[in-house]
């Protein structure tokens, strides 16, 4: 299992995490200004922070090192924030839908899953649609998508109220190739709600569990290896993951649900 070595202030709940070269990015929900922390990622020094104009529900934000910027989903504008690291210009633009978490492709494109109506968007760095998928009728509530080097894609899904709580390999087609997890449950091989997922340079996933609050690894080909992080290490929910790969490192964020919602969240460092 994976060792804590640090826990980020606790504040705002945080609705995404991720890093470029020296920084790590925490983004912040419910916030009019300075959404996104930016920190020292080896001394965990708070050095400043970019401020998103117009900002609504973000639900995620993954960095690009081709592009040098971040990009944020926006789920009540159903938009997508592109912001430039370096001096913090704000761009956006339309994806027509609802969207949920966000990942990068081998091509330095975006990739937005729109878990309503179960499709994974493909856009340039400047907002071009380039490729729609449509998923199947059994990937209920798809909220995060992953490409593999083979052009097939990881898709994590399932909802409270669906059986269903899988991650799937899913063929360029759509085709459902490969899945793990199926009904919900607790334990270490069943999973109640995976909402987000990182991969390493291996192609084993690192898979968010929120309602087991946990993070497990599982391999290429869908088995189940081991959990990564537990419950008691975690100790509020899990809802993002970000892994550097270079440091070993696992950033999770993680929120207190209380009184029915989401309150104060921080982000927990893993060694793994």
């Amino acid at each position: 299992m994976g060792r804590v070595i640090q826990k980020l202030p606790e504040g705002n709940r945080v609705r995404g995490v991720t890093s470029l070269d020296s920084h790590l990015y925490v983004l912040r929900c419910n916030k009019s200004a300075e959404q996104i922390e930016v920190y020292d990622i080896e001394t965990y020094q708070l050095l400043r922070f970019l401020t998103v104009p117009n900002l609504g529900v973000a639900a995620d934000i993954v960095a690009c090192g081709h592009n040098h910027c971040g990009y944020i989903s926006d789920r009540s504008h159903d938009t997508v924030h592109r912001v430039a690291l370096s001096d913090g210009a704000v761009t956006q633009w339309p994806v027509d839908d609802v969207p949920a978490r966000l990942s990068l492709t081998y091509t330095h494109s975006v990739l937005v899953t729109c878990w309503e109506v179960r499709k994974i968007k493909e856009f340039s760095t400047d907002g071009q649609l380039l490729h729609v998928l449509t998923l199947p009728h059994d990937v209920v509530s798809p909220w995060h998508t992953i490409q593999l080097s083979s052009g097939q894609f990881l898709v994590c899904h399932g909802v409270d109220d669906d059986h269903l709580h899988r991650v799937c390999l899913v063929g360029p087609d759509g085709s459902v190739v490969l899945s793990f997890g199926e009904p919900e449950g607790p334990g270490s091989e069943h999973m109640k709600v995976p909402v987000h997922m990182a991969v390493d340079s291996n192609e084993f996933a690192f898979v968010v569990d929120v309602h087991n609050g946990q993070v497990l690894l599982i391999s290429p080909r869908l088995t189940y290896v081991r959990k990564i992080v537990s419950r008691e290490q975690l100790r509020w929910d899990p809802l993002r993951v970000h892994l550097d790969s270079d440091r070993g490192r696992l950033y999770v964020a993680v929120n207190e649900f209380k009184d029915g919602n989401y309150t104060t969240g921080r982000v927990v460092v893993v060694n793994v």
